[in-house]
């Protein structure tokens, strides 16, 4: 490449940890000198409204649009984004060229040894519809109360005694340096979010050029999970406020598949734990409508397709 390639990103300290280690992946794949990739941060409205849970304020294009706008404006070449932020349907004129090896996608309980260690009617920080609905199907009795902001501020506010617990991804804490910190909660447990753990990076369909360098630190195996986990959730039409978890992994060749679906209150909950062919997009589509079909109201107004 004749210029150096200008990566967008959002500015918390873990976008930034991500952007740092995409380029340096980029430049190593590349063959390009250190610091051979610019970094833009661009503030997106998620960054700047921190006083309100996502969901009620617009959902995950509060994330992404004003780096979509970056983007197709050419102030930058391509995107870093935490994939689990990123809508299930994006615009066509934005394609995932590729997506990083998936991290630790364990959640991590901090403030207490286990969920089930947690005292009696105890208040957890978490924003997230899905944790909450989670932590309710298992401990009825707590608290649940929105906390937002970046890993350092949600570790504050724990230990400053707002909250007596909280729930971080392990990919986030281990990408900013933070190790040994909670509890990770097994998956039969709780199952993550869709895509969590795994950095993807965007850039305009249009643009050969980028793709194709992109594509030099795309991890295959991770971007045909996830193209399965986000056709599931495509299909679902969920929103910020659906509690939806879903984790593909490859097990003996073969896609196993989990999948759960909540009502908000935790009482009601729909499982699967399907296996199939690794290129079946077809049948993480037909589960998605087959759960809504057969789940309660309580479950099925979350979300559009129902």
């Amino acid at each position: 490449m004749e210029r150096s390639p200008i990566l967008g990103t959002r500015g918390s300290p873990l976008a930034l940890a991500q952007a740092h280690k995409v380029a340096s992946a980029l430049e190593v794949g590349n063959r390009w000198p250190a610091d051979f990739v610019q970094i833009q941060t661009v503030e997106t409205s998620g960054d700047r409204i921190q006083d309100r849970p996502l969901a009620e304020f617009g959902g995950k294009q509060l994330w992404t649009k004003e780096l979509d706008r970056a983007l197709m404006e050419h102030e930058v070449d391509f995107c870093v984004h935490s994939l689990k932020d990123v809508e299930a349907i994006r615009p066509r004129d934005i394609n995932i060229a590729a997506v990083r090896p998936r991290g630790d996608m364990l959640e991590r309980l901090i403030g207490a040894e286990s969920i089930d260690a947690l005292k009696e009617g105890a208040v957890v920080g978490t924003s997230s519809p899905r944790r909450k609905a989670q932590l309710l199907s298992l401990r009825p009795d707590l608290k649940i109360v929105p906390i937002r902001g970046n890993v350092q501020t949600r570790l504050a506010k724990l230990q400053s005694g707002e909250v007596d617990a909280t729930l971080l991804a392990g990919a986030g804490l281990r990408r900013l340096g933070i190790n040994n910190v909670g509890t990770p909660i097994p998956l039969e447990v709780m199952l993550p979010a869709p895509t969590q753990a795994v950095i993807a990076i965007e850039c305009r369909a249009d643009d050969a050029v980028t793709q194709s360098f992109l594509t030099i630190v795309d991890d295959r195996t991770t971007h045909t999970l996830v193209s399965i986990e986000r056709a599931f959730t495509a299909a679902l039409g969920g929103s910020c406020h659906s509690p939806v978890a879903a984790y593909a992994e490859i097990v003996e060749g073969k896609v196993r598949f989990r999948a759960q679906l909540l009502s908000e209150d935790g009482r009601d909950q729909v499982f699967e734990d399907v296996t199939f062919e690794c290129a079946d997009l077809d049948t993480p589509t037909k589960l998605a409508r087959a759960m809504l079909d057969r789940s309660p109201d309580s479950i099925r107004s979350l979300f559009t397709a129902g």
